[in-house]
Parts: structure tokens; sequence; C-alpha cells
């Protein structure tokens, strides 16, 4: 923790602050520094009531915090075990293939095989969309629960399913093995609570220009609550990227080092164009990413959602080929 303090600071202000970081973080020590008052050695729980207090004293500029105080548990990549089947992200590249909505049984079922023919580790299983037009297909929701659920069975491959309502979780959980929290979704601090509660795996995205501090606050949240396998997915910032690709190498990077958790990266949502989702699949991969959530379907342009962005299985097969083939290499 970085105290910075007014330049005009006095002797009797400074000794109010000591005492209130004394009072406040039990066991603490604070050193002075041309930055201010570096405060090390203290529960990084209590920090979240500390600060504000803190703030308050008329000496004190601001306070920053350090992503290991904000995050203790998100980055305390030690204490977390590996993940548990069927979802083991320890035994290599990952692959979560599908279309971008469950939208029928028969096209779900055929991409299902299809997918797991070609190399797909897991589904993607969306019942419900979020979407910014309140007209647009807003997913089938829970009658597609026996579509997907029939798909596991004749797949044999793990669901992964995006959630956007607390209210959900419990009637997706016994047929999911992963929830899926979209960007939208990533500060919706409710929805992130319950999906902890549940026991089950989540995969949290990163919200659109969000940075890793508030990334990884939504990851906190999640483990507080109760997840025990948990991975990260880049979904990028679409044009609004530094380098126009879209995904954020940098920071997935960046998430993979203070964290320890797996990261994947959504190259379909980032490049909205399927030959683009094609390269940045590749680029992800060469980066770094721990595995793709990417949209891939038998059918892409009789889609009702994203069909310009979604794969065609034969396309996916020679992305999977491509990168296994260098991973092994």
């Amino acid at each position: 923790m970085l105290i910075h303090l007014t330049r005009t600071i006095s002797r009797q202000d400074r000794q109010e602050l000591l005492r209130r970081v004394a009072l406040l973080l039990p066991g603490a020590r604070a050193r002075s520094s041309a930055a201010g008052l570096t405060v090390t050695g203290f529960f990084p729980a209590k920090a979240a009531d500390a600060v504000p207090l803190l703030e308050n004293l008329p000496a004190v500029l601001n306070i920053e915090l350090a992503v290991q105080e904000l995050c203790p548990l998100a980055t305390n990549a030690a204490a977390r075990k590996s993940f548990s089947k069927p979802l083991d992200f320890s035994g290599g590249f990952i692959f979560i293939a599908g279309p971008c909505a469950v939208e029928g049984e028969a096209s779900y079922l055929a991409s299902a095989m299809a997918l797991k023919a070609a190399g797909a580790s897991a589904l993607r299983a969306p019942l419900f969309k979020p979407r910014s037009s309140p007209y647009a297909f807003q997913g089938i929701g829970f009658a597609g629960l026996k579509i997907i659920a029939r798909a596991k069975k004749i797949s044999g491959l793990p669901l992964v399913t995006e959630t956007t309502d607390p209210r959900q979780i419990a009637r997706l959980a016994p047929v999911c093995d992963m929830l899926q929290i979209g960007a939208r979704n990533m500060r919706n601090y409710e929805l992130l609570k319950e999906a902890g509660r549940s026991g089950l795996p989540v995969l949290l995205k990163r919200a659109m220009r969000a940075t890793l501090k508030e990334w990884l606050l939504s990851a906190e949240y999640l483990l507080k609550h109760g997840t025990r396998d948990l991975a990260l997915c880049e979904r990028g910032d679409s044009v609004f990227s530094a380098d126009n690709t879209g995904l954020d190498f940098a920071i997935m990077r960046a998430a993979k080092k203070t964290t320890g958790l797996p990261v994947l990266a959504d190259p379909s949502h980032s490049s909205r164009e399927r030959t683009l989702a094609a390269a940045l699949a590749l680029k992800a991969a060469a980066a770094g990413a721990d595995g793709l959530l990417i949209e891939a379907s038998v059918d892409p342009r009789g889609a009702r959602v994203d069909g310009r962005q979604t794969l065609t299985v034969e396309k996916f097969s020679k992305i999977v080929g491509a990168i296994l083939c260098k991973k092994t290499k």
C-alpha cells in the first residue's frame, strides 16, 4: 500500500496517520519514502475497510494498492489446486467450440459431433444471449437444456454455458460443467457471487476496456464466494485495442503471470469476422493462451447470431491441427 501525502503535511498530521494505520491495520509496518508512506505486512482483506477511512485524513492525497493486496485469492497460485475433471487445463491446449447460440436440436447435435471429431475439448452451449437490442434473438433459454444434455451424452464433451442472471444458475448447474460469465456481466457482482456459491468451474471474460485490476477483482468475487476452478478469458476490445487486432495479448500475459490461472482467448467476438477470427486464434496461441473459446458450427450462414464470425467445422479443424502441431514441436 502506498499512501500519497500532501507536501505540507505537519508533524501532527503524520503522527495521526501513523496512529490510524496501526489501529486499522494491526501488525502493519509503515516506512516513509519520497513517494509517501509505504505500508506492508497487513492482511489484504483489511485494506477494503481501512483505505476509505485513511483517505479521509487531510494529509492523504490518495492511496494505491497493489493487485496482490486487492486480490489476495486471485493472485495466490500456490494455494490453488489444478482443475478437476472433466475440464482439465493441465493436460494441454483447450478448445471450447460451438455456435454463438443454441438455436435448434438438429443443428446443435450435428455441430457437437462434428466438432468433437475435429478436436474440440468442450462445447459452447449458450442458452441465454445478452443483446444490445431488446428486439434481437436472446437465446432459447431453458427450453434448450434437453438439447445440450443430449449433446453432452452423445459427444462425451463437457458443456460451457453462459449465465446472465443469478436465478438461472440452479437450473443450469445439473447439466453444465462450467459457467461462463460474459464480458457484459464481468461487473455483475450479484451474478459473480451466485456463480461462486454454485461450486461450478467458471470461465470469466474480461469486459471491454477493463483494466487488469478490474478483471481480477471480479475473479476475486468468484473465489471469495466459493469458486475453486477458475479460468480467465480475454475477449478483446474489438476496434478499440492498441494494435487493432482486437485481442489484448499484453493483458492476457499479465493475467497469466499475476495469477497463475489458465487464460483463454476469444478470437470470434474480438474480430467479428471469421477470416480474422482464424488468424487471431493462431496469434493467441503463439502469444501464450492456454486455450480458445471459439465459435464454430456446421452451418454458420444459417445462424441467427454472429454467423459472420463463426467458423466452419473444416476451418476449425485446421486451426486445431496448426496449433497442436506447433505445441508439440
